[in-house]
């Protein structure tokens, strides 16, 4: 683990986002195990006192900032208008050695004989006395939790804080094989020579379950969001420093977000990526791209860009095991009214996580997929079908196909889970959406059937196929910095498509879960029944229920 060098020493006192971000490519550059501990104080303390001191003073929120756009190349923040809260050597050094001497005086390595590698115990006994030296008198996941400044100042982590410092403790010991290892809600513990270990040292949620010490098995992970089906993003060290800066919040209350917060965060990000340290991280790159979105830095790629780097790396890097790439872009097309866009990008995050079992540790990934089809697909529609409009997405077979591919993911999701996921105000989100396409446009869309337990395989190789040719053209489309790019969408909505053009389209829509296949009829009849079609998305969801309830109902009803 490296200190801070006389060089790193002569940039403080750090005033403005220009020394910080010196700071960071010196150590960086300079060290194969830059020092966690140092740099989470140095960007906890900035964070700490732009958000949590303004949430409770009476001050100004922000002090206007610009950008020194005079250099392009190097993307250098003007000094003078980049004011950051003052941060002395002698304070970080005082913070940090107060972390050492917690560690070093209630963990004695010699107990543990001293292994070349950590083993389960040693880490575990570090997650005990970072967990016994939190304060009990706090929310544990309030924000601006996440760093090791906060745990030095206020004895106060979050979950993913709790992670980190178990990692920067073991750092401090001398164990540099252990690493963070991060799926999109949840962060646990690699080691061993090789990182073939794993171990729990942290919570998930709003319990506190005492999981401190369990392995990560097969039996845990699959089939599990939570876990993204054993295909976490691994960390080494340096990617480990883009976590801290990642999980930076600039949030002062509500409604306001601290301006130079961000500017940091974007330039540190910058920084990183550039230095090819986000390649293989997914979730930063979506961050990079939500700060692109809102502050556009002059000569830097635009935020789609970024968003689809991160859809990317993730099927290259992770088996397309990761939502959350495909929510971001998706997310990024509603705010821009590219609606079409967005109907197929959540289409793509519910192919994803069709790949898993919905349990109640899902709950953020379940909040994202309800805000979608229950308020922004309905405010879709309304925005679309208001006043005449005969180019209207409405009219186009293929917005309809990606809305059933994506139910179908959500359905699929449900399908083997102790706990149901689609409840009636589902089926009537669901209702109203398909109801505002009239018959002639869901006719065109070709829905095939898929069943998995069929011996009749050709339609799943099919799928595998084009999955496959995805994986491939990401492995072959890169950016100039060596990083992926996807297969480059036009992100031009098709506003002046002739409606006899869209017509013509015969979109195919894969149906794979029960609940779809058994509304396969339902959904191309002339007239749609709401009554039948509640009942069938809301029945129950075990696949060995599926099959025989819902012919039934659909022959029963038809009839009515």
């Amino acid at each position: 683990m490296a200190k801070l060098s006389s060089e790193e020493k002569a940039i403080f006192p750090l005033t403005d986002i220009e020394s910080v971000v010196k700071l960071f490519k010196i150590h960086l550059a300079k060290n194969t195990e830059p020092n966690l501990a140092i740099l989470s104080i140095i960007v906890g303390h900035i964070e700490n006192t732009l958000t949590c001191s303004r949430a409770s003073q009476d001050v100004p929120l922000t002090t206007p900032l610009k950008v020194d756009y005079d250099d392009c190349n190097t993307h250098t923040y003007a000094e003078n208008n980049c004011v950051l809260p003052i941060v002395e050597y002698e304070t970080v050094e005082a913070l940090y050695h107060r972390f050492l001497a917690i560690v070093k005086a209630h963990v004695d390595v010699t107990a543990f004989g001293s292994p070349k590698y950590a083993t389960r115990e040693l880490i575990k006994r570090v997650s005990d006395v970072v967990w016994c030296t939190l304060s009990s008198s706090y929310y544990k996941d309030r924000a601006h939790l996440q760093s090791i400044y906060s745990y030095m100042t206020g004895a106060k982590l979050d979950s993913s804080g709790t992670t980190l410092a178990v990692v920067a403790a073991c750092q401090a010991l001398g164990y540099n094989d252990v690493h963070l290892a991060l799926s999109e809600d949840h962060t646990w513990v690699v080691f061993g020579d090789r990182g073939q270990h794993t171990v729990e040292v942290t919570w998930h949620g709003k319990g506190n379950e005492d999981k401190r010490g369990i392995p990560v098995t097969h039996d845990v992970y699959s089939k599990s969001w939570l876990y993204v089906n054993g295909r976490p993003v691994i960390c080494n060290r340096h990617m480990e420093v883009a976590t801290i800066v990642s999980n930076m919040n600039p949030g002062i209350n509500t409604t306001t977000d601290s301006e130079e917060v961000m500017l940091l965060q974007q330039a540190l990000l910058w920084s990183l990526y550039n230095a090819g340290h986000l390649a293989k991280y997914p979730m930063a790159i979506d961050n990079l791209g939500d700060l692109e979105e809102m502050m556009p830095t002059k000569g830097r790629q635009p935020a789609t860009k970024m968003y689809e780097e991160a859809i990317t790396s993730a099927v290259r890097y992770y088996c397309n095991q990761h939502v959350y790439p495909y929510a971001y872009l998706g997310g990024y097309c509603y705010r821009n009214k590219l609606y079409k866009q967005a109907l197929k990008y959540w289409a793509k995050a519910a192919s994803v996580i069709k790949n898993y079992n919905y349990s109640r540790d899902d709950e953020e990934i379940y909040k994202e997929f309800l805000e979608i089809a229950n308020e922004l697909i309905p405010h879709i529609m309304r925005v679309v079908s208001s006043g005449i409009s005969a180019r209207s997405i409405i009219k186009d077979p293929e917005c309809f196909a990606y809305l059933i591919e994506f139910y179908d993911g959500i359905c699929e999701w449900e399908e083997g889970s102790a706990t149901p996921v689609l409840h009636i105000g589902w089926a009537k989100a669901l209702f109203n959406t398909i109801s505002k396409f009239d018959a002639q446009v869901r006719s065109h869309v070709k829905m095939i059937c898929i069943d998995p337990d069929s011996a009749d395989n050709e339609h799943i190789e099919e799928t595998v196929v084009e999955e496959k040719a995805v994986a491939v053209e990401a492995r072959t489309s890169q950016d100039q910095n060596g990083n992926m790019a996807t297969d480059c969408i036009n992100f031009a909505e098709e506003q002046d498509m002739d409606p006899n053009e869209m017509m013509r389209r015969c979109p195919v829509a894969k149906l794979a879960s029960a609940k779809m296949r058994g509304l396969r009829d339902l959904l191309l009849a002339d007239k749609l029944n709401s009554q039948a079609i509640s009942l069938q998305l809301t029945a129950q969801s075990q696949r060995y229920l599926l099959r025989v309830p819902f012919v039934s109902i659909y022959k029963f009803l038809s009839g009515m």
